[in-house]
């Protein structure tokens, strides 16, 4: 069901028309793989490949449970988490974006799509997870609150059960692939989270960064988890009771939507990186639970 009870009528974010693309799909019922190998558009493979999945499969949501996805884009998790939870709520600020995710999942019967800005929806009911994928870093850009982060991070507590959890996926500042020569993927500028971001608008945190955030905003029992390359399309995770050893081949990072430099081997970099203790700190992303509702 989608409810435009919030929507104000304006599209905050997009991809562009490829969404007309990615919404035909759906109506139409397309053969998902044979578009993948027909269209190298990156919002295309983003939004569409069945990669997505990797960061949250493995996890044991409970049958019953209930989740809240903010920022749920196009519903390549939205499917997931219909298929593991009693009952999923997703929030996407694009009404064309909502109405990819309520078809694509038109065959579910335990999801409710809300088009609008979080900030702005009222929601009377607790979650037992509560998902940021990919959404942390726009907190500047949809919270109009002179306290973004602290506003966000109020809100989610009031709606996340006392025993519930938030899980964040994001990308790492100090990501291995950053210094190698990958572009920054939200302002396009080589070393820009390095360096410090120019913009206002968007930002990415050090693992330290990440933790300080979340714990000055009464978010506790942290794991870390470690997707590689990233947590966009990983194809392994590991924790810190599971790291990578030296001799544990990662092959050097992608840059799909965007041309990179390569300064160096990062596969050579990574195994003294990984000698020394460092690979949580120089992760390309981070996959964080986290627990503090209220």
């Amino acid at each position: 069901m989608l409810n435009l009870s919030f929507y104000s009528g304006e599209d905050f974010y997009s991809d562009g028309d490829v969404e007309n693309d990615i919404l035909e799909v759906f109506e139409n019922n397309l053969n998902i793989g044979e578009v993948l190998e027909n269209d190298n558009r990156w919002p295309v493979l983003y939004h569409l490949s069945p990669e997505r999945r990797n960061l949250l499969e493995w996890y044991e949501f409970k049958k019953e449970g209930s989740l809240l996805e903010i920022g749920a884009g196009c519903g390549a998790l939205t499917e997931l988490f219909c298929e593991r939870l009693e009952k999923v709520v997703a929030i996407e600020l694009s009404l064309r974006r909502a109405k990819i995710i309520e078809t694509r999942c038109k065959n579910f019967k335990n999801l409710e799509v809300f088009a609008g800005n979080f900030e702005a929806i009222e929601l009377n009911e607790k979650f037992d997870y509560i998902t940021l994928i990919g959404v942390l870093e726009y907190t500047k850009s949809f919270i109009t609150d002179k306290k973004p982060y602290k506003f966000l991070f109020d809100k989610i507590k009031k709606l996340l059960k006392p025993d519930g959890v938030l899980i964040i996926a994001i990308e790492n500042r100090f990501g291995l692939k950053y210094w190698a020569g990958a572009r920054e993927e939200h302002t396009g500028n080589f070393f820009e989270g390095l360096e410090g971001y120019y913009s206002k608008d968007v930002e990415t945190f050090g693992k330290k960064e990440l933790e300080d955030l979340l714990i000055e905003n009464g978010f506790k029992d942290l794991k870390f988890y470690y997707p590689y390359p990233d947590y966009k399309l990983c194809f392994e995770i590991f924790s810190d009771d599971y790291l990578p050893e030296e001799d544990t081949y990662l092959p050097q990072a992608p840059n799909y939507d965007n041309d990179r430099l390569v300064l160096f081997d990062e596969s050579k970099v990574w195994k003294n990186i990984i000698k020394n203790g460092l690979f949580p700190h120089f992760s390309n992303s981070f996959l964080v639970f986290a627990q503090g509702g209220e």
